[in-house]
């Protein structure tokens, strides 16, 4: 029997988010840039593996994708799960503190099974999660697609802060999807204007690269800028904002161009932030959403 072949391959850990919204609620939920962006990549109806590492004798990660359609999971163990608190200072949830209750072990080559998939998609969620050995091992299988937040986010006692990646000018050519957040663009380049720090990173070596922000996703692949507004009638499901989005124009962009995978991966974020926890909806929801509000 040939080996199944999947659009998405997405290596990177669920993590139990202790979330204390503005007005003093807590919600504790599994999140995780793997959570949210599997769950999207597979309500669009693209085939999607999954790698999440935990500790297992703990956490079932296999239940924590039990409502995902579309999705195959291959559990690493781990002698501890990541845990995070996330405490919103806003309504619209832009300001947030994070602490680190508890990490899993890196990442290893020898975690990563013998998967055939068209991207690997590198979705860790700090700084030693997921090496760069992994970026160059994933580079020799298939497209590398990063979410620059696991090489800059750092656990310093508990907190969470944000350094620049020294190694990014050796890396960033290998990568062929990079996708960052407009602070995080910031950190990278220096630069405030998310137009100007997309042409810089794609400079360096990124080949697309997108920057979200909380009102709208922007493309640049060395030729033209794209962008596309964020339309939530609310803000209810904030969290994974940047997971779904990247999920979703990943995935789309396997077989559609630039402009088409921005607007469905723009849409479905809008969609989904209007409801908490990973997209659970379906593609034709996503395209009435399109038709909606998008036409």
């Amino acid at each position: 029997m040939s080996k199944r072949t999947f659009d998405t391959f997405i290596i990177g850990q669920p993590s139990l988010d202790i979330n204390t919204d503005y007005d003093g609620t807590t919600i504790r939920a599994f999140g995780g840039a793997v959570v949210y962006s599997g769950y999207a990549a597979g309500a669009l109806g693209h085939p999607t593996a999954v790698l999440p590492k935990a500790h297992l004798a703990q956490d079932d990660v296999s239940a924590i994708f039990a409502n995902a359609k579309n999705v195959t999971v291959f559990p690493v163990d781990s002698a501890r799960s990541t845990s995070i608190s996330n405490i919103y200072h806003t309504a619209d949830r832009e300001r947030r503190t994070c602490r680190a209750i508890s990490c899993i072990d890196p990442y290893l080559v020898s975690d990563i099974p013998d998967v055939d998939a068209k991207i690997y998609h590198l979705a860790g969620l700090v700084r030693g999660d997921i090496g760069e050995e992994l970026i160059a091992f994933a580079a020799r299988k298939a497209k590398v697609a990063v979410d620059v937040q696991c090489l800059l986010r750092c656990v310093e006692d508990g907190s969470m802060v944000f350094h620049d990646w020294a190694q990014k000018k050796e890396y960033l050519p290998m990568i062929d999807f990079l996708k960052t957040d407009a602070a995080e663009a910031e950190i990278l380049t220096g630069l405030t204007d998310r137009a100007a720090a997309a042409k810089q990173l794609h400079a360096w070596g990124a080949k697309e690269v997108m920057i979200t922000h909380n009102s709208e996703v922007l493309l640049y692949d060395g030729k033209a800028i794209y962008t596309q507004p964020i339309k939530s009638r609310n803000l209810s499901g904030r969290t994974g904002r940047g997971d779904t989005t990247f999920a979703g124009y990943l995935n789309e962009r396997i077989a559609g161009d630039i402009p088409t995978a921005l607007l469905w991966a723009t849409a479905l974020v809008s969609l989904k932030m209007e409801t908490p926890g990973p997209f659970q909806g379906s593609r034709a929801d996503v395209e009435a959403y399109i038709n909606m509000f998008y036409r």
